[in-house]
């Protein structure tokens, strides 16, 4: 004989609750819509919240109240539940769902002074002894944030997430027991291979730092940036964190990911593989990204760099952000390639390529370097000088670059000089670089 199935307690009619009860509903919660049509004594045994605001009915002589609970976090189907936990059934806590029943308990007031192991306390309980002690729990619920911030803020919970996982990510992730999947090979907590449970004791090898940036990727752009702040406050080093706002970038800005260099590979991750990916505004993400990138130089991240100032230019990003790019560039110019300075014209302009955009940055380079403007070829020997190395690099590029936009019949020849000027005279021993631009301006 098959066994019995447990009797549900309630059942719905369209937008309505009704508690399957020999007793009459008392009382009627309204939340986004939804009507529960439930009692008075479940509830004031548990939400302080509605206990009070009953109080205002003992006066009234109607058998039934209205109550609606404006802006409940997690709406209906969460109320539902904790329904459920006041008429006595258990609540089920998961990584997804915890930081949202904090937020309703907190609202509906459902401390221990409206009974013994309440759901605010048991949630709590529940936070700091499983979520902040499991990378993967703790990701999640961070995620979860999203949907209820400033309440999470209030409750401390965003900071109490993002400081749990900046120590976690300081930390040897062997001490924490992570089961990490990487290459579809299982791994101990101290990264050896794993065959059928047994521990092979073969290593993969792999760069630690970078074990996490698949994970974070995942927050969206108001967390993840929060969440490199507090990193940076634990003393994670500038260039991991450099690392990770490149990766975040790549995945939430299209076509950036043929431009910066390095990390082709696909990261490990712990957790992603339950989460959903964020909705990013591409816009807010370039604006964020450029204020949390480190004063950092090489020739990967100058790439980057061109790549997001092209980013910048198609979505029309404000120029407080484009100048700060453009700087940042600029200064490292010398780092910079032909193909990564040939930025189109986005904008309704005559010719094909951004010129203005490389002149700016021509002149930062110059700016940058404080004994640029003082060299000359009969006062100081070219091959010997330290700024000469880099200021023939530039030299050559832009060189190259007015030859390769040379072809523009829409090109003013006042651009070829300005571009052609922008470095002084002791950037060329020879000019054969930039005749030969000039020569094929003319033929042009």
């Amino acid at each position: 004989m098959a066994p019995a199935r447990k009797i549900s307690r309630f059942h719905r009619q369209g937008d309505d609750w009704f508690c399957n009860a020999s007793l009459p509903s008392d009382i009627t919660v309204v939340v986004d819509g939804v009507n529960f049509h439930l009692h008075k004594f479940p509830l004031i045994s548990r939400c302080g919240k509605i206990a009070t605001i009953l109080e205002e009915y003992l006066s009234s002589t109607e058998t039934t109240s209205t109550l609606p609970l404006e802006e409940f976090p997690g709406g209906a189907d969460l109320f539902f539940s904790i329904v459920k936990f006041c008429y006595g059934d258990r609540i089920e806590f998961t990584p997804r769902n915890i930081v949202i029943l904090i937020c309703a308990a907190d609202y509906l007031s459902m401390t221990d002074e409206y009974g013994e192991d309440n759901l605010l306390s048991k949630s709590e309980s529940f936070f700091h002894k499983q979520i902040l002690r499991h990378w993967k729990d703790c990701i999640v619920a961070l995620q979860s944030c999203e949907l209820v911030i400033p309440t999470a803020d209030k409750l401390q919970i965003i900071s109490k997430c993002m400081n749990a996982l900046s120590v976690m990510i300081c930390t040897d992730p062997s001490l924490f027991g992570w089961p990490m999947m990487m290459y579809g090979s299982l791994q101990s907590p101290g990264g050896s291979i794993l065959w059928n449970g047994i521990n092979t004791g073969a290593k993969i090898h792999s760069n630690e730092s970078d074990w996490w940036f698949e994970d974070v990727s995942f927050l969206c752009v108001e967390l993840f940036e929060r969440l490199v702040q507090t990193m940076e406050t634990k003393g994670i080093r500038p260039e991991i964190l450099a690392r990770a706002i490149m990766y975040y970038c790549k995945k939430y800005l299209p076509g950036l990911g043929r431009w910066p260099g390095g990390q082709s590979g696909k990261l490990r991750t712990v957790a992603s593989f339950s989460m959903t990916p964020a909705s990013v505004n591409q816009t807010s993400l370039l604006k964020s990204v450029v204020k949390l990138l480190p004063e950092k130089k090489g020739k990967s991240f100058c790439r980057f760099l061109l790549g997001l100032l092209r980013v910048a230019l198609i979505l029309g990003v404000n120029h407080t952000c484009q100048d700060s790019l453009e700087r940042r560039i600029g200064v490292q110019l010398n780092l910079a390639t032909l193909d990564g300075i040939l930025i189109p014209s986005y904008s309704d302009s005559d010719t094909l390529y951004n010129s203005d955009c490389v002149e700016r940055m021509i002149r930062h380079f110059v700016s940058s370097e404080p004994r640029v403007t003082s060299i000359s070829p009969s006062s100081v020997d070219l091959d010997t000088s330290p700024s000469s190395g880099h200021l023939k690099k530039v030299a050559k590029l832009v060189d190259n670059y007015i030859a390769e936009i040379a072809s523009d019949v829409n090109l003013k020849p006042g651009k070829i000089r300005s571009l052609a000027e922008a470095l002084p005279e002791s950037s060329r021993s020879l000019h054969d670089g930039l005749y030969r631009a000039l020569d094929i301006y003319f033929k042009v």
